[in-house]
Parts: structure tokens; C-alpha cells; sequence
């Protein structure tokens, strides 16, 4: 088993080593094979020279660098176009859901479920934000043909068989 994690980033210099980090130690903790892909969204502080860094130091992590900010949901969708693992999840830069708990999210998807995802008990994003989530679960819901509440964010879980079937979209 291969694992993928996307991480759409933003801005975010202050959270990338804390982030990668985390993201890491839980991935070396299930001892497979994985990919880090960070989506850096057209960025205009040091958060692409920071990836530069932490790609050259490890060779799990890829690199999309956009060229403006094109917005979350098609950095989502191009670092599932490049995700190669056989679980992919998606993960947001600021930290607010912990990567500590994906191996509970891949041992649901080993049971046989295609999507895991978990429910946010508070959101902070901006109306924006929160349009832009309807839509893409809107879309995810008519895939899956199953309910996918508005409030599971992007903190989900995804078998490459579900990858290759939004990626046909």
C-alpha cells in the first residue's frame, strides 16, 4: 500500500515545517511507502522557497507550484491529478485537523470504504470558502452516491479507485 497526501498551501510559511513535520512522523510511524505533495496556490511570501528546501531534503515530498492563486479547489484537483497512492488524502496547510489521526482514516479505508472523511465540530473558513466546499461535495456526492455532509471540509481520505473516477471529470 502507497500512501498520497495533499496539501494545498497558501501563505502559509509559518505553518510548513510544523506541517511537513507532523505529516512525516505519521507517515514513518506505518512504515509504506508514501508521497507528500504540496500545492503551493500562487503564493507571495516564502512558501515556495521553503518547499524548494524541504523537496530537496526529502524525496517523498513533490512540488506544484502555481504560477497565481487559481483557489483551493484546483489545487486539490491537481494534486489529486499526481497522486499516485493506493489511499490519497487530502489535508488542509493550517493545521486545523491533525494528521495524527490518518492511520485510522487508511485502516477505515483498508476495511473496504472507498471516501473517509471526518466531521469538523467548528469552521473558520469565510463564506467563500464555504460556497466553494458545497460545490466540490456536491459534486463528490453525485460520484459516490452516498450523503457526504456539507462540514467534512477537505480532511478525507480517498481510494485511488475514487481518485481515477473524479479525475475523469
Amino acid at each position: 500500500m502507497k500512501y498520497s497526501i495533499i496539501l494545498p498551501v497558501y501563505n502559509e510559511q509559518e505553518n510548513l515545517t510544523s506541517l511537513f513535520t507532523r505529516v512525516n512522523k505519521v507517515l514513518q510511524s506505518l512504515k509504506k511507502e508514501y508521497e507528500i505533495i504540496f500545492v503551493n496556490d500562487g503564493s507571495h511570501d516564502k512558501t515556495k522557497e521553503i518547499l524548494e528546501d524541504l523537496h530537496k531534503k526529502n524525496n517523498n515530498i513533490k512540488v506544484i507550484n502555481f504560477s497565481r492563486n487559481f483557489g483551493h479547489q484546483t489545487a486539490v484537483t491537481a494534486g489529486l491529478d499526481f497522486a499516485s497512492g493506493d489511499a490519497v488524502a487530502i489535508l488542509d496547510a493550517d493545521l486545523q485537523d491533525p494528521p495524527e489521526i490518518l492511520p485510522k482514516f487508511f485502516a477505515k479505508l483498508n476495511e473496504g470504504y472507498e471516501v473517509v472523511y471526518a466531521i469538523r465540530k467548528k469552521r473558520k473558513e469565510n463564506i467563500f470558502k464555504r460556497v466553494s466546499y458545497s460545490l466540490f461535495y456536491k459534486i463528490l456526492h453525485m460520484i459516490a452516491s452516498v450523503d457526504i455532509p456539507l462540514d467534512s471540509g477537505d480532511f478525507c481520505v480517498l481510494s485511488q479507485r475514487m481518485v481515477k473516477t473524479i479525475n475523469s471529470f
